[in-house]
């Protein structure tokens, strides 16, 4: 029988702690992650077909339920509010999930409102920085802010609201409130944004559409919701979600009604707005690489065989040289700098570092998908 292969947790090291600390991300929980494991019941969650969620609801001794309920508000305030403990009355925690499927094995809280019956979710987790890595660069270099806490080995996560990925693709695909065009742009500029930051493992049930009512149509969002494969793999194409076989409905569906040129377009326009984005956080992107290149956060092999597959994919000698997978990230957003006409004022690395070859320009990941 094969053995599977499960990603392990890397601990959270010095530089990036120091990261953490200085933006404000590391902070005093009253509740470490350890903690929510004296649980002395559980039962399995079921969806509302009945079918198992591989989560479990989990109980807890009436002596400690108070002291970890409470907690757990006080971290929800820190996490929404910065701390603010003026809504905790109204507040109280309606259940607690545990999923041991899940790599980081994650404890799910719910808080509900009792002035309105509001709901809503956050997560507890093992501090994995490879995980970590992936929330600062969905944060700095997405459309979209990640708000998370670390605390030792503990990481508290606000929750992706969304339909996900595999929901959207068995009942939402054919809906006529969804048009096609904005579905398939969204979905170039999501498969760029992975790739770039090499962001793995997007399959359907790692992804959210967000789904928004505008002037006269529905606009769609892809969010990521899962960064535990932030950096990990050796294998390329585990970066692009285009290739995922239960993205395979989605993809073929959008590129029925999207020609090549426009897809580039598209490519562009999702590759423009990052560098932008680059400009405008460049300080603290540069301390996230230069805590992220000394990382160990995959196995030498991974990054021998992911630098050669890249370099071959940019025919950039640049890859070759990178001895990390931060090196690779870098050296990647470095090819996207170079692209836009931006190499002397967006320096990710010393300024006698290789640029980009003029055949990267023939090159974007979505074309890789008639190869």
């Amino acid at each position: 029988m094969a053995t599977i292969y499960k990603k392990p947790i890397y601990p959270v090291q010095p530089p990036l702690r120091a990261y953490l600390e200085r933006f404000n991300r590391e902070v005093a929980l009253p509740l470490a992650y350890s903690d929510l494991f004296y649980f002395t019941v559980s039962a399995p969650l079921l969806d509302k077909h009945g079918k198992d969620t591989l989560w479990q609801t989990v109980g807890y001794h009436s002596f400690e339920m108070k002291r970890i309920f409470d907690a757990l508000k006080e971290i929800y305030a820190l996490l929404k509010s910065g701390g603010d403990r003026s809504a905790l009355d109204h507040l109280y925690v309606d259940r607690v999930d545990y999923c041991s499927f899940g790599n980081t094995q994650p404890f799910r809280i719910r808080i509900v409102n009792s002035y309105n019956d509001n709901q809503d979710y956050f997560y507890i987790k093992r501090a994995d920085a490879s995980r970590i890595y992936g929330l600062e660069l969905e944060h700095l270099l997405s459309p979209y802010r990640m708000h998370y806490l670390t605390c030792g080995s503990t990481l508290v996560e606000e929750h992706v609201a969304g339909i996900p990925g595999d929901l959207f693709i068995s009942e939402w695909l054919h809906n006529p409130q969804v048009k096609i065009i904005r579905l398939a742009k969204e979905l170039v500029k999501f498969n760029e944004r992975s790739f770039v930051r090499l962001l793995g493992d997007m399959r359907a049930c790692n992804y959210v559409m967000d789904m928004t009512p505008d002037v006269e149509e529905v606009q769609i969002r892809i969010r990521a919701m899962d960064f535990d494969q932030q950096s990990h793999s050796g294998r390329m194409r585990f970066y692009l979600p285009q290739f995922f076989k239960d993205n395979r409905a989605l993809v073929l569906y959008c590129t029925k009604h999207l020609n090549i040129q426009t897809a580039t377009q598209y490519q562009r326009e999702e590759q423009s707005l990052i560098v932008r984005r680059m400009q405008t956080i460049y300080g603290r992107l540069r301390e996230l690489l230069e805590a992220m290149v000394v990382e160990d956060l995959a196995p030498a092999s991974h990054v021998r065989r992911l630098r050669s597959e890249l370099a071959d994919h940019y025919k950039d000698a640049r890859f070759e040289d990178c001895a990390s997978m931060g090196e690779l990230v870098r050296a990647s957003l470095e090819c996207l700098v170079d692209r836009h006409g931006h190499p002397e004022t967006l320096t990710l690395r010393e300024p006698s570092a290789a640029r980009c070859s003029p055949e990267l320009e023939k090159r974007t990941a979505w074309a890789c998908l008639g190869e």
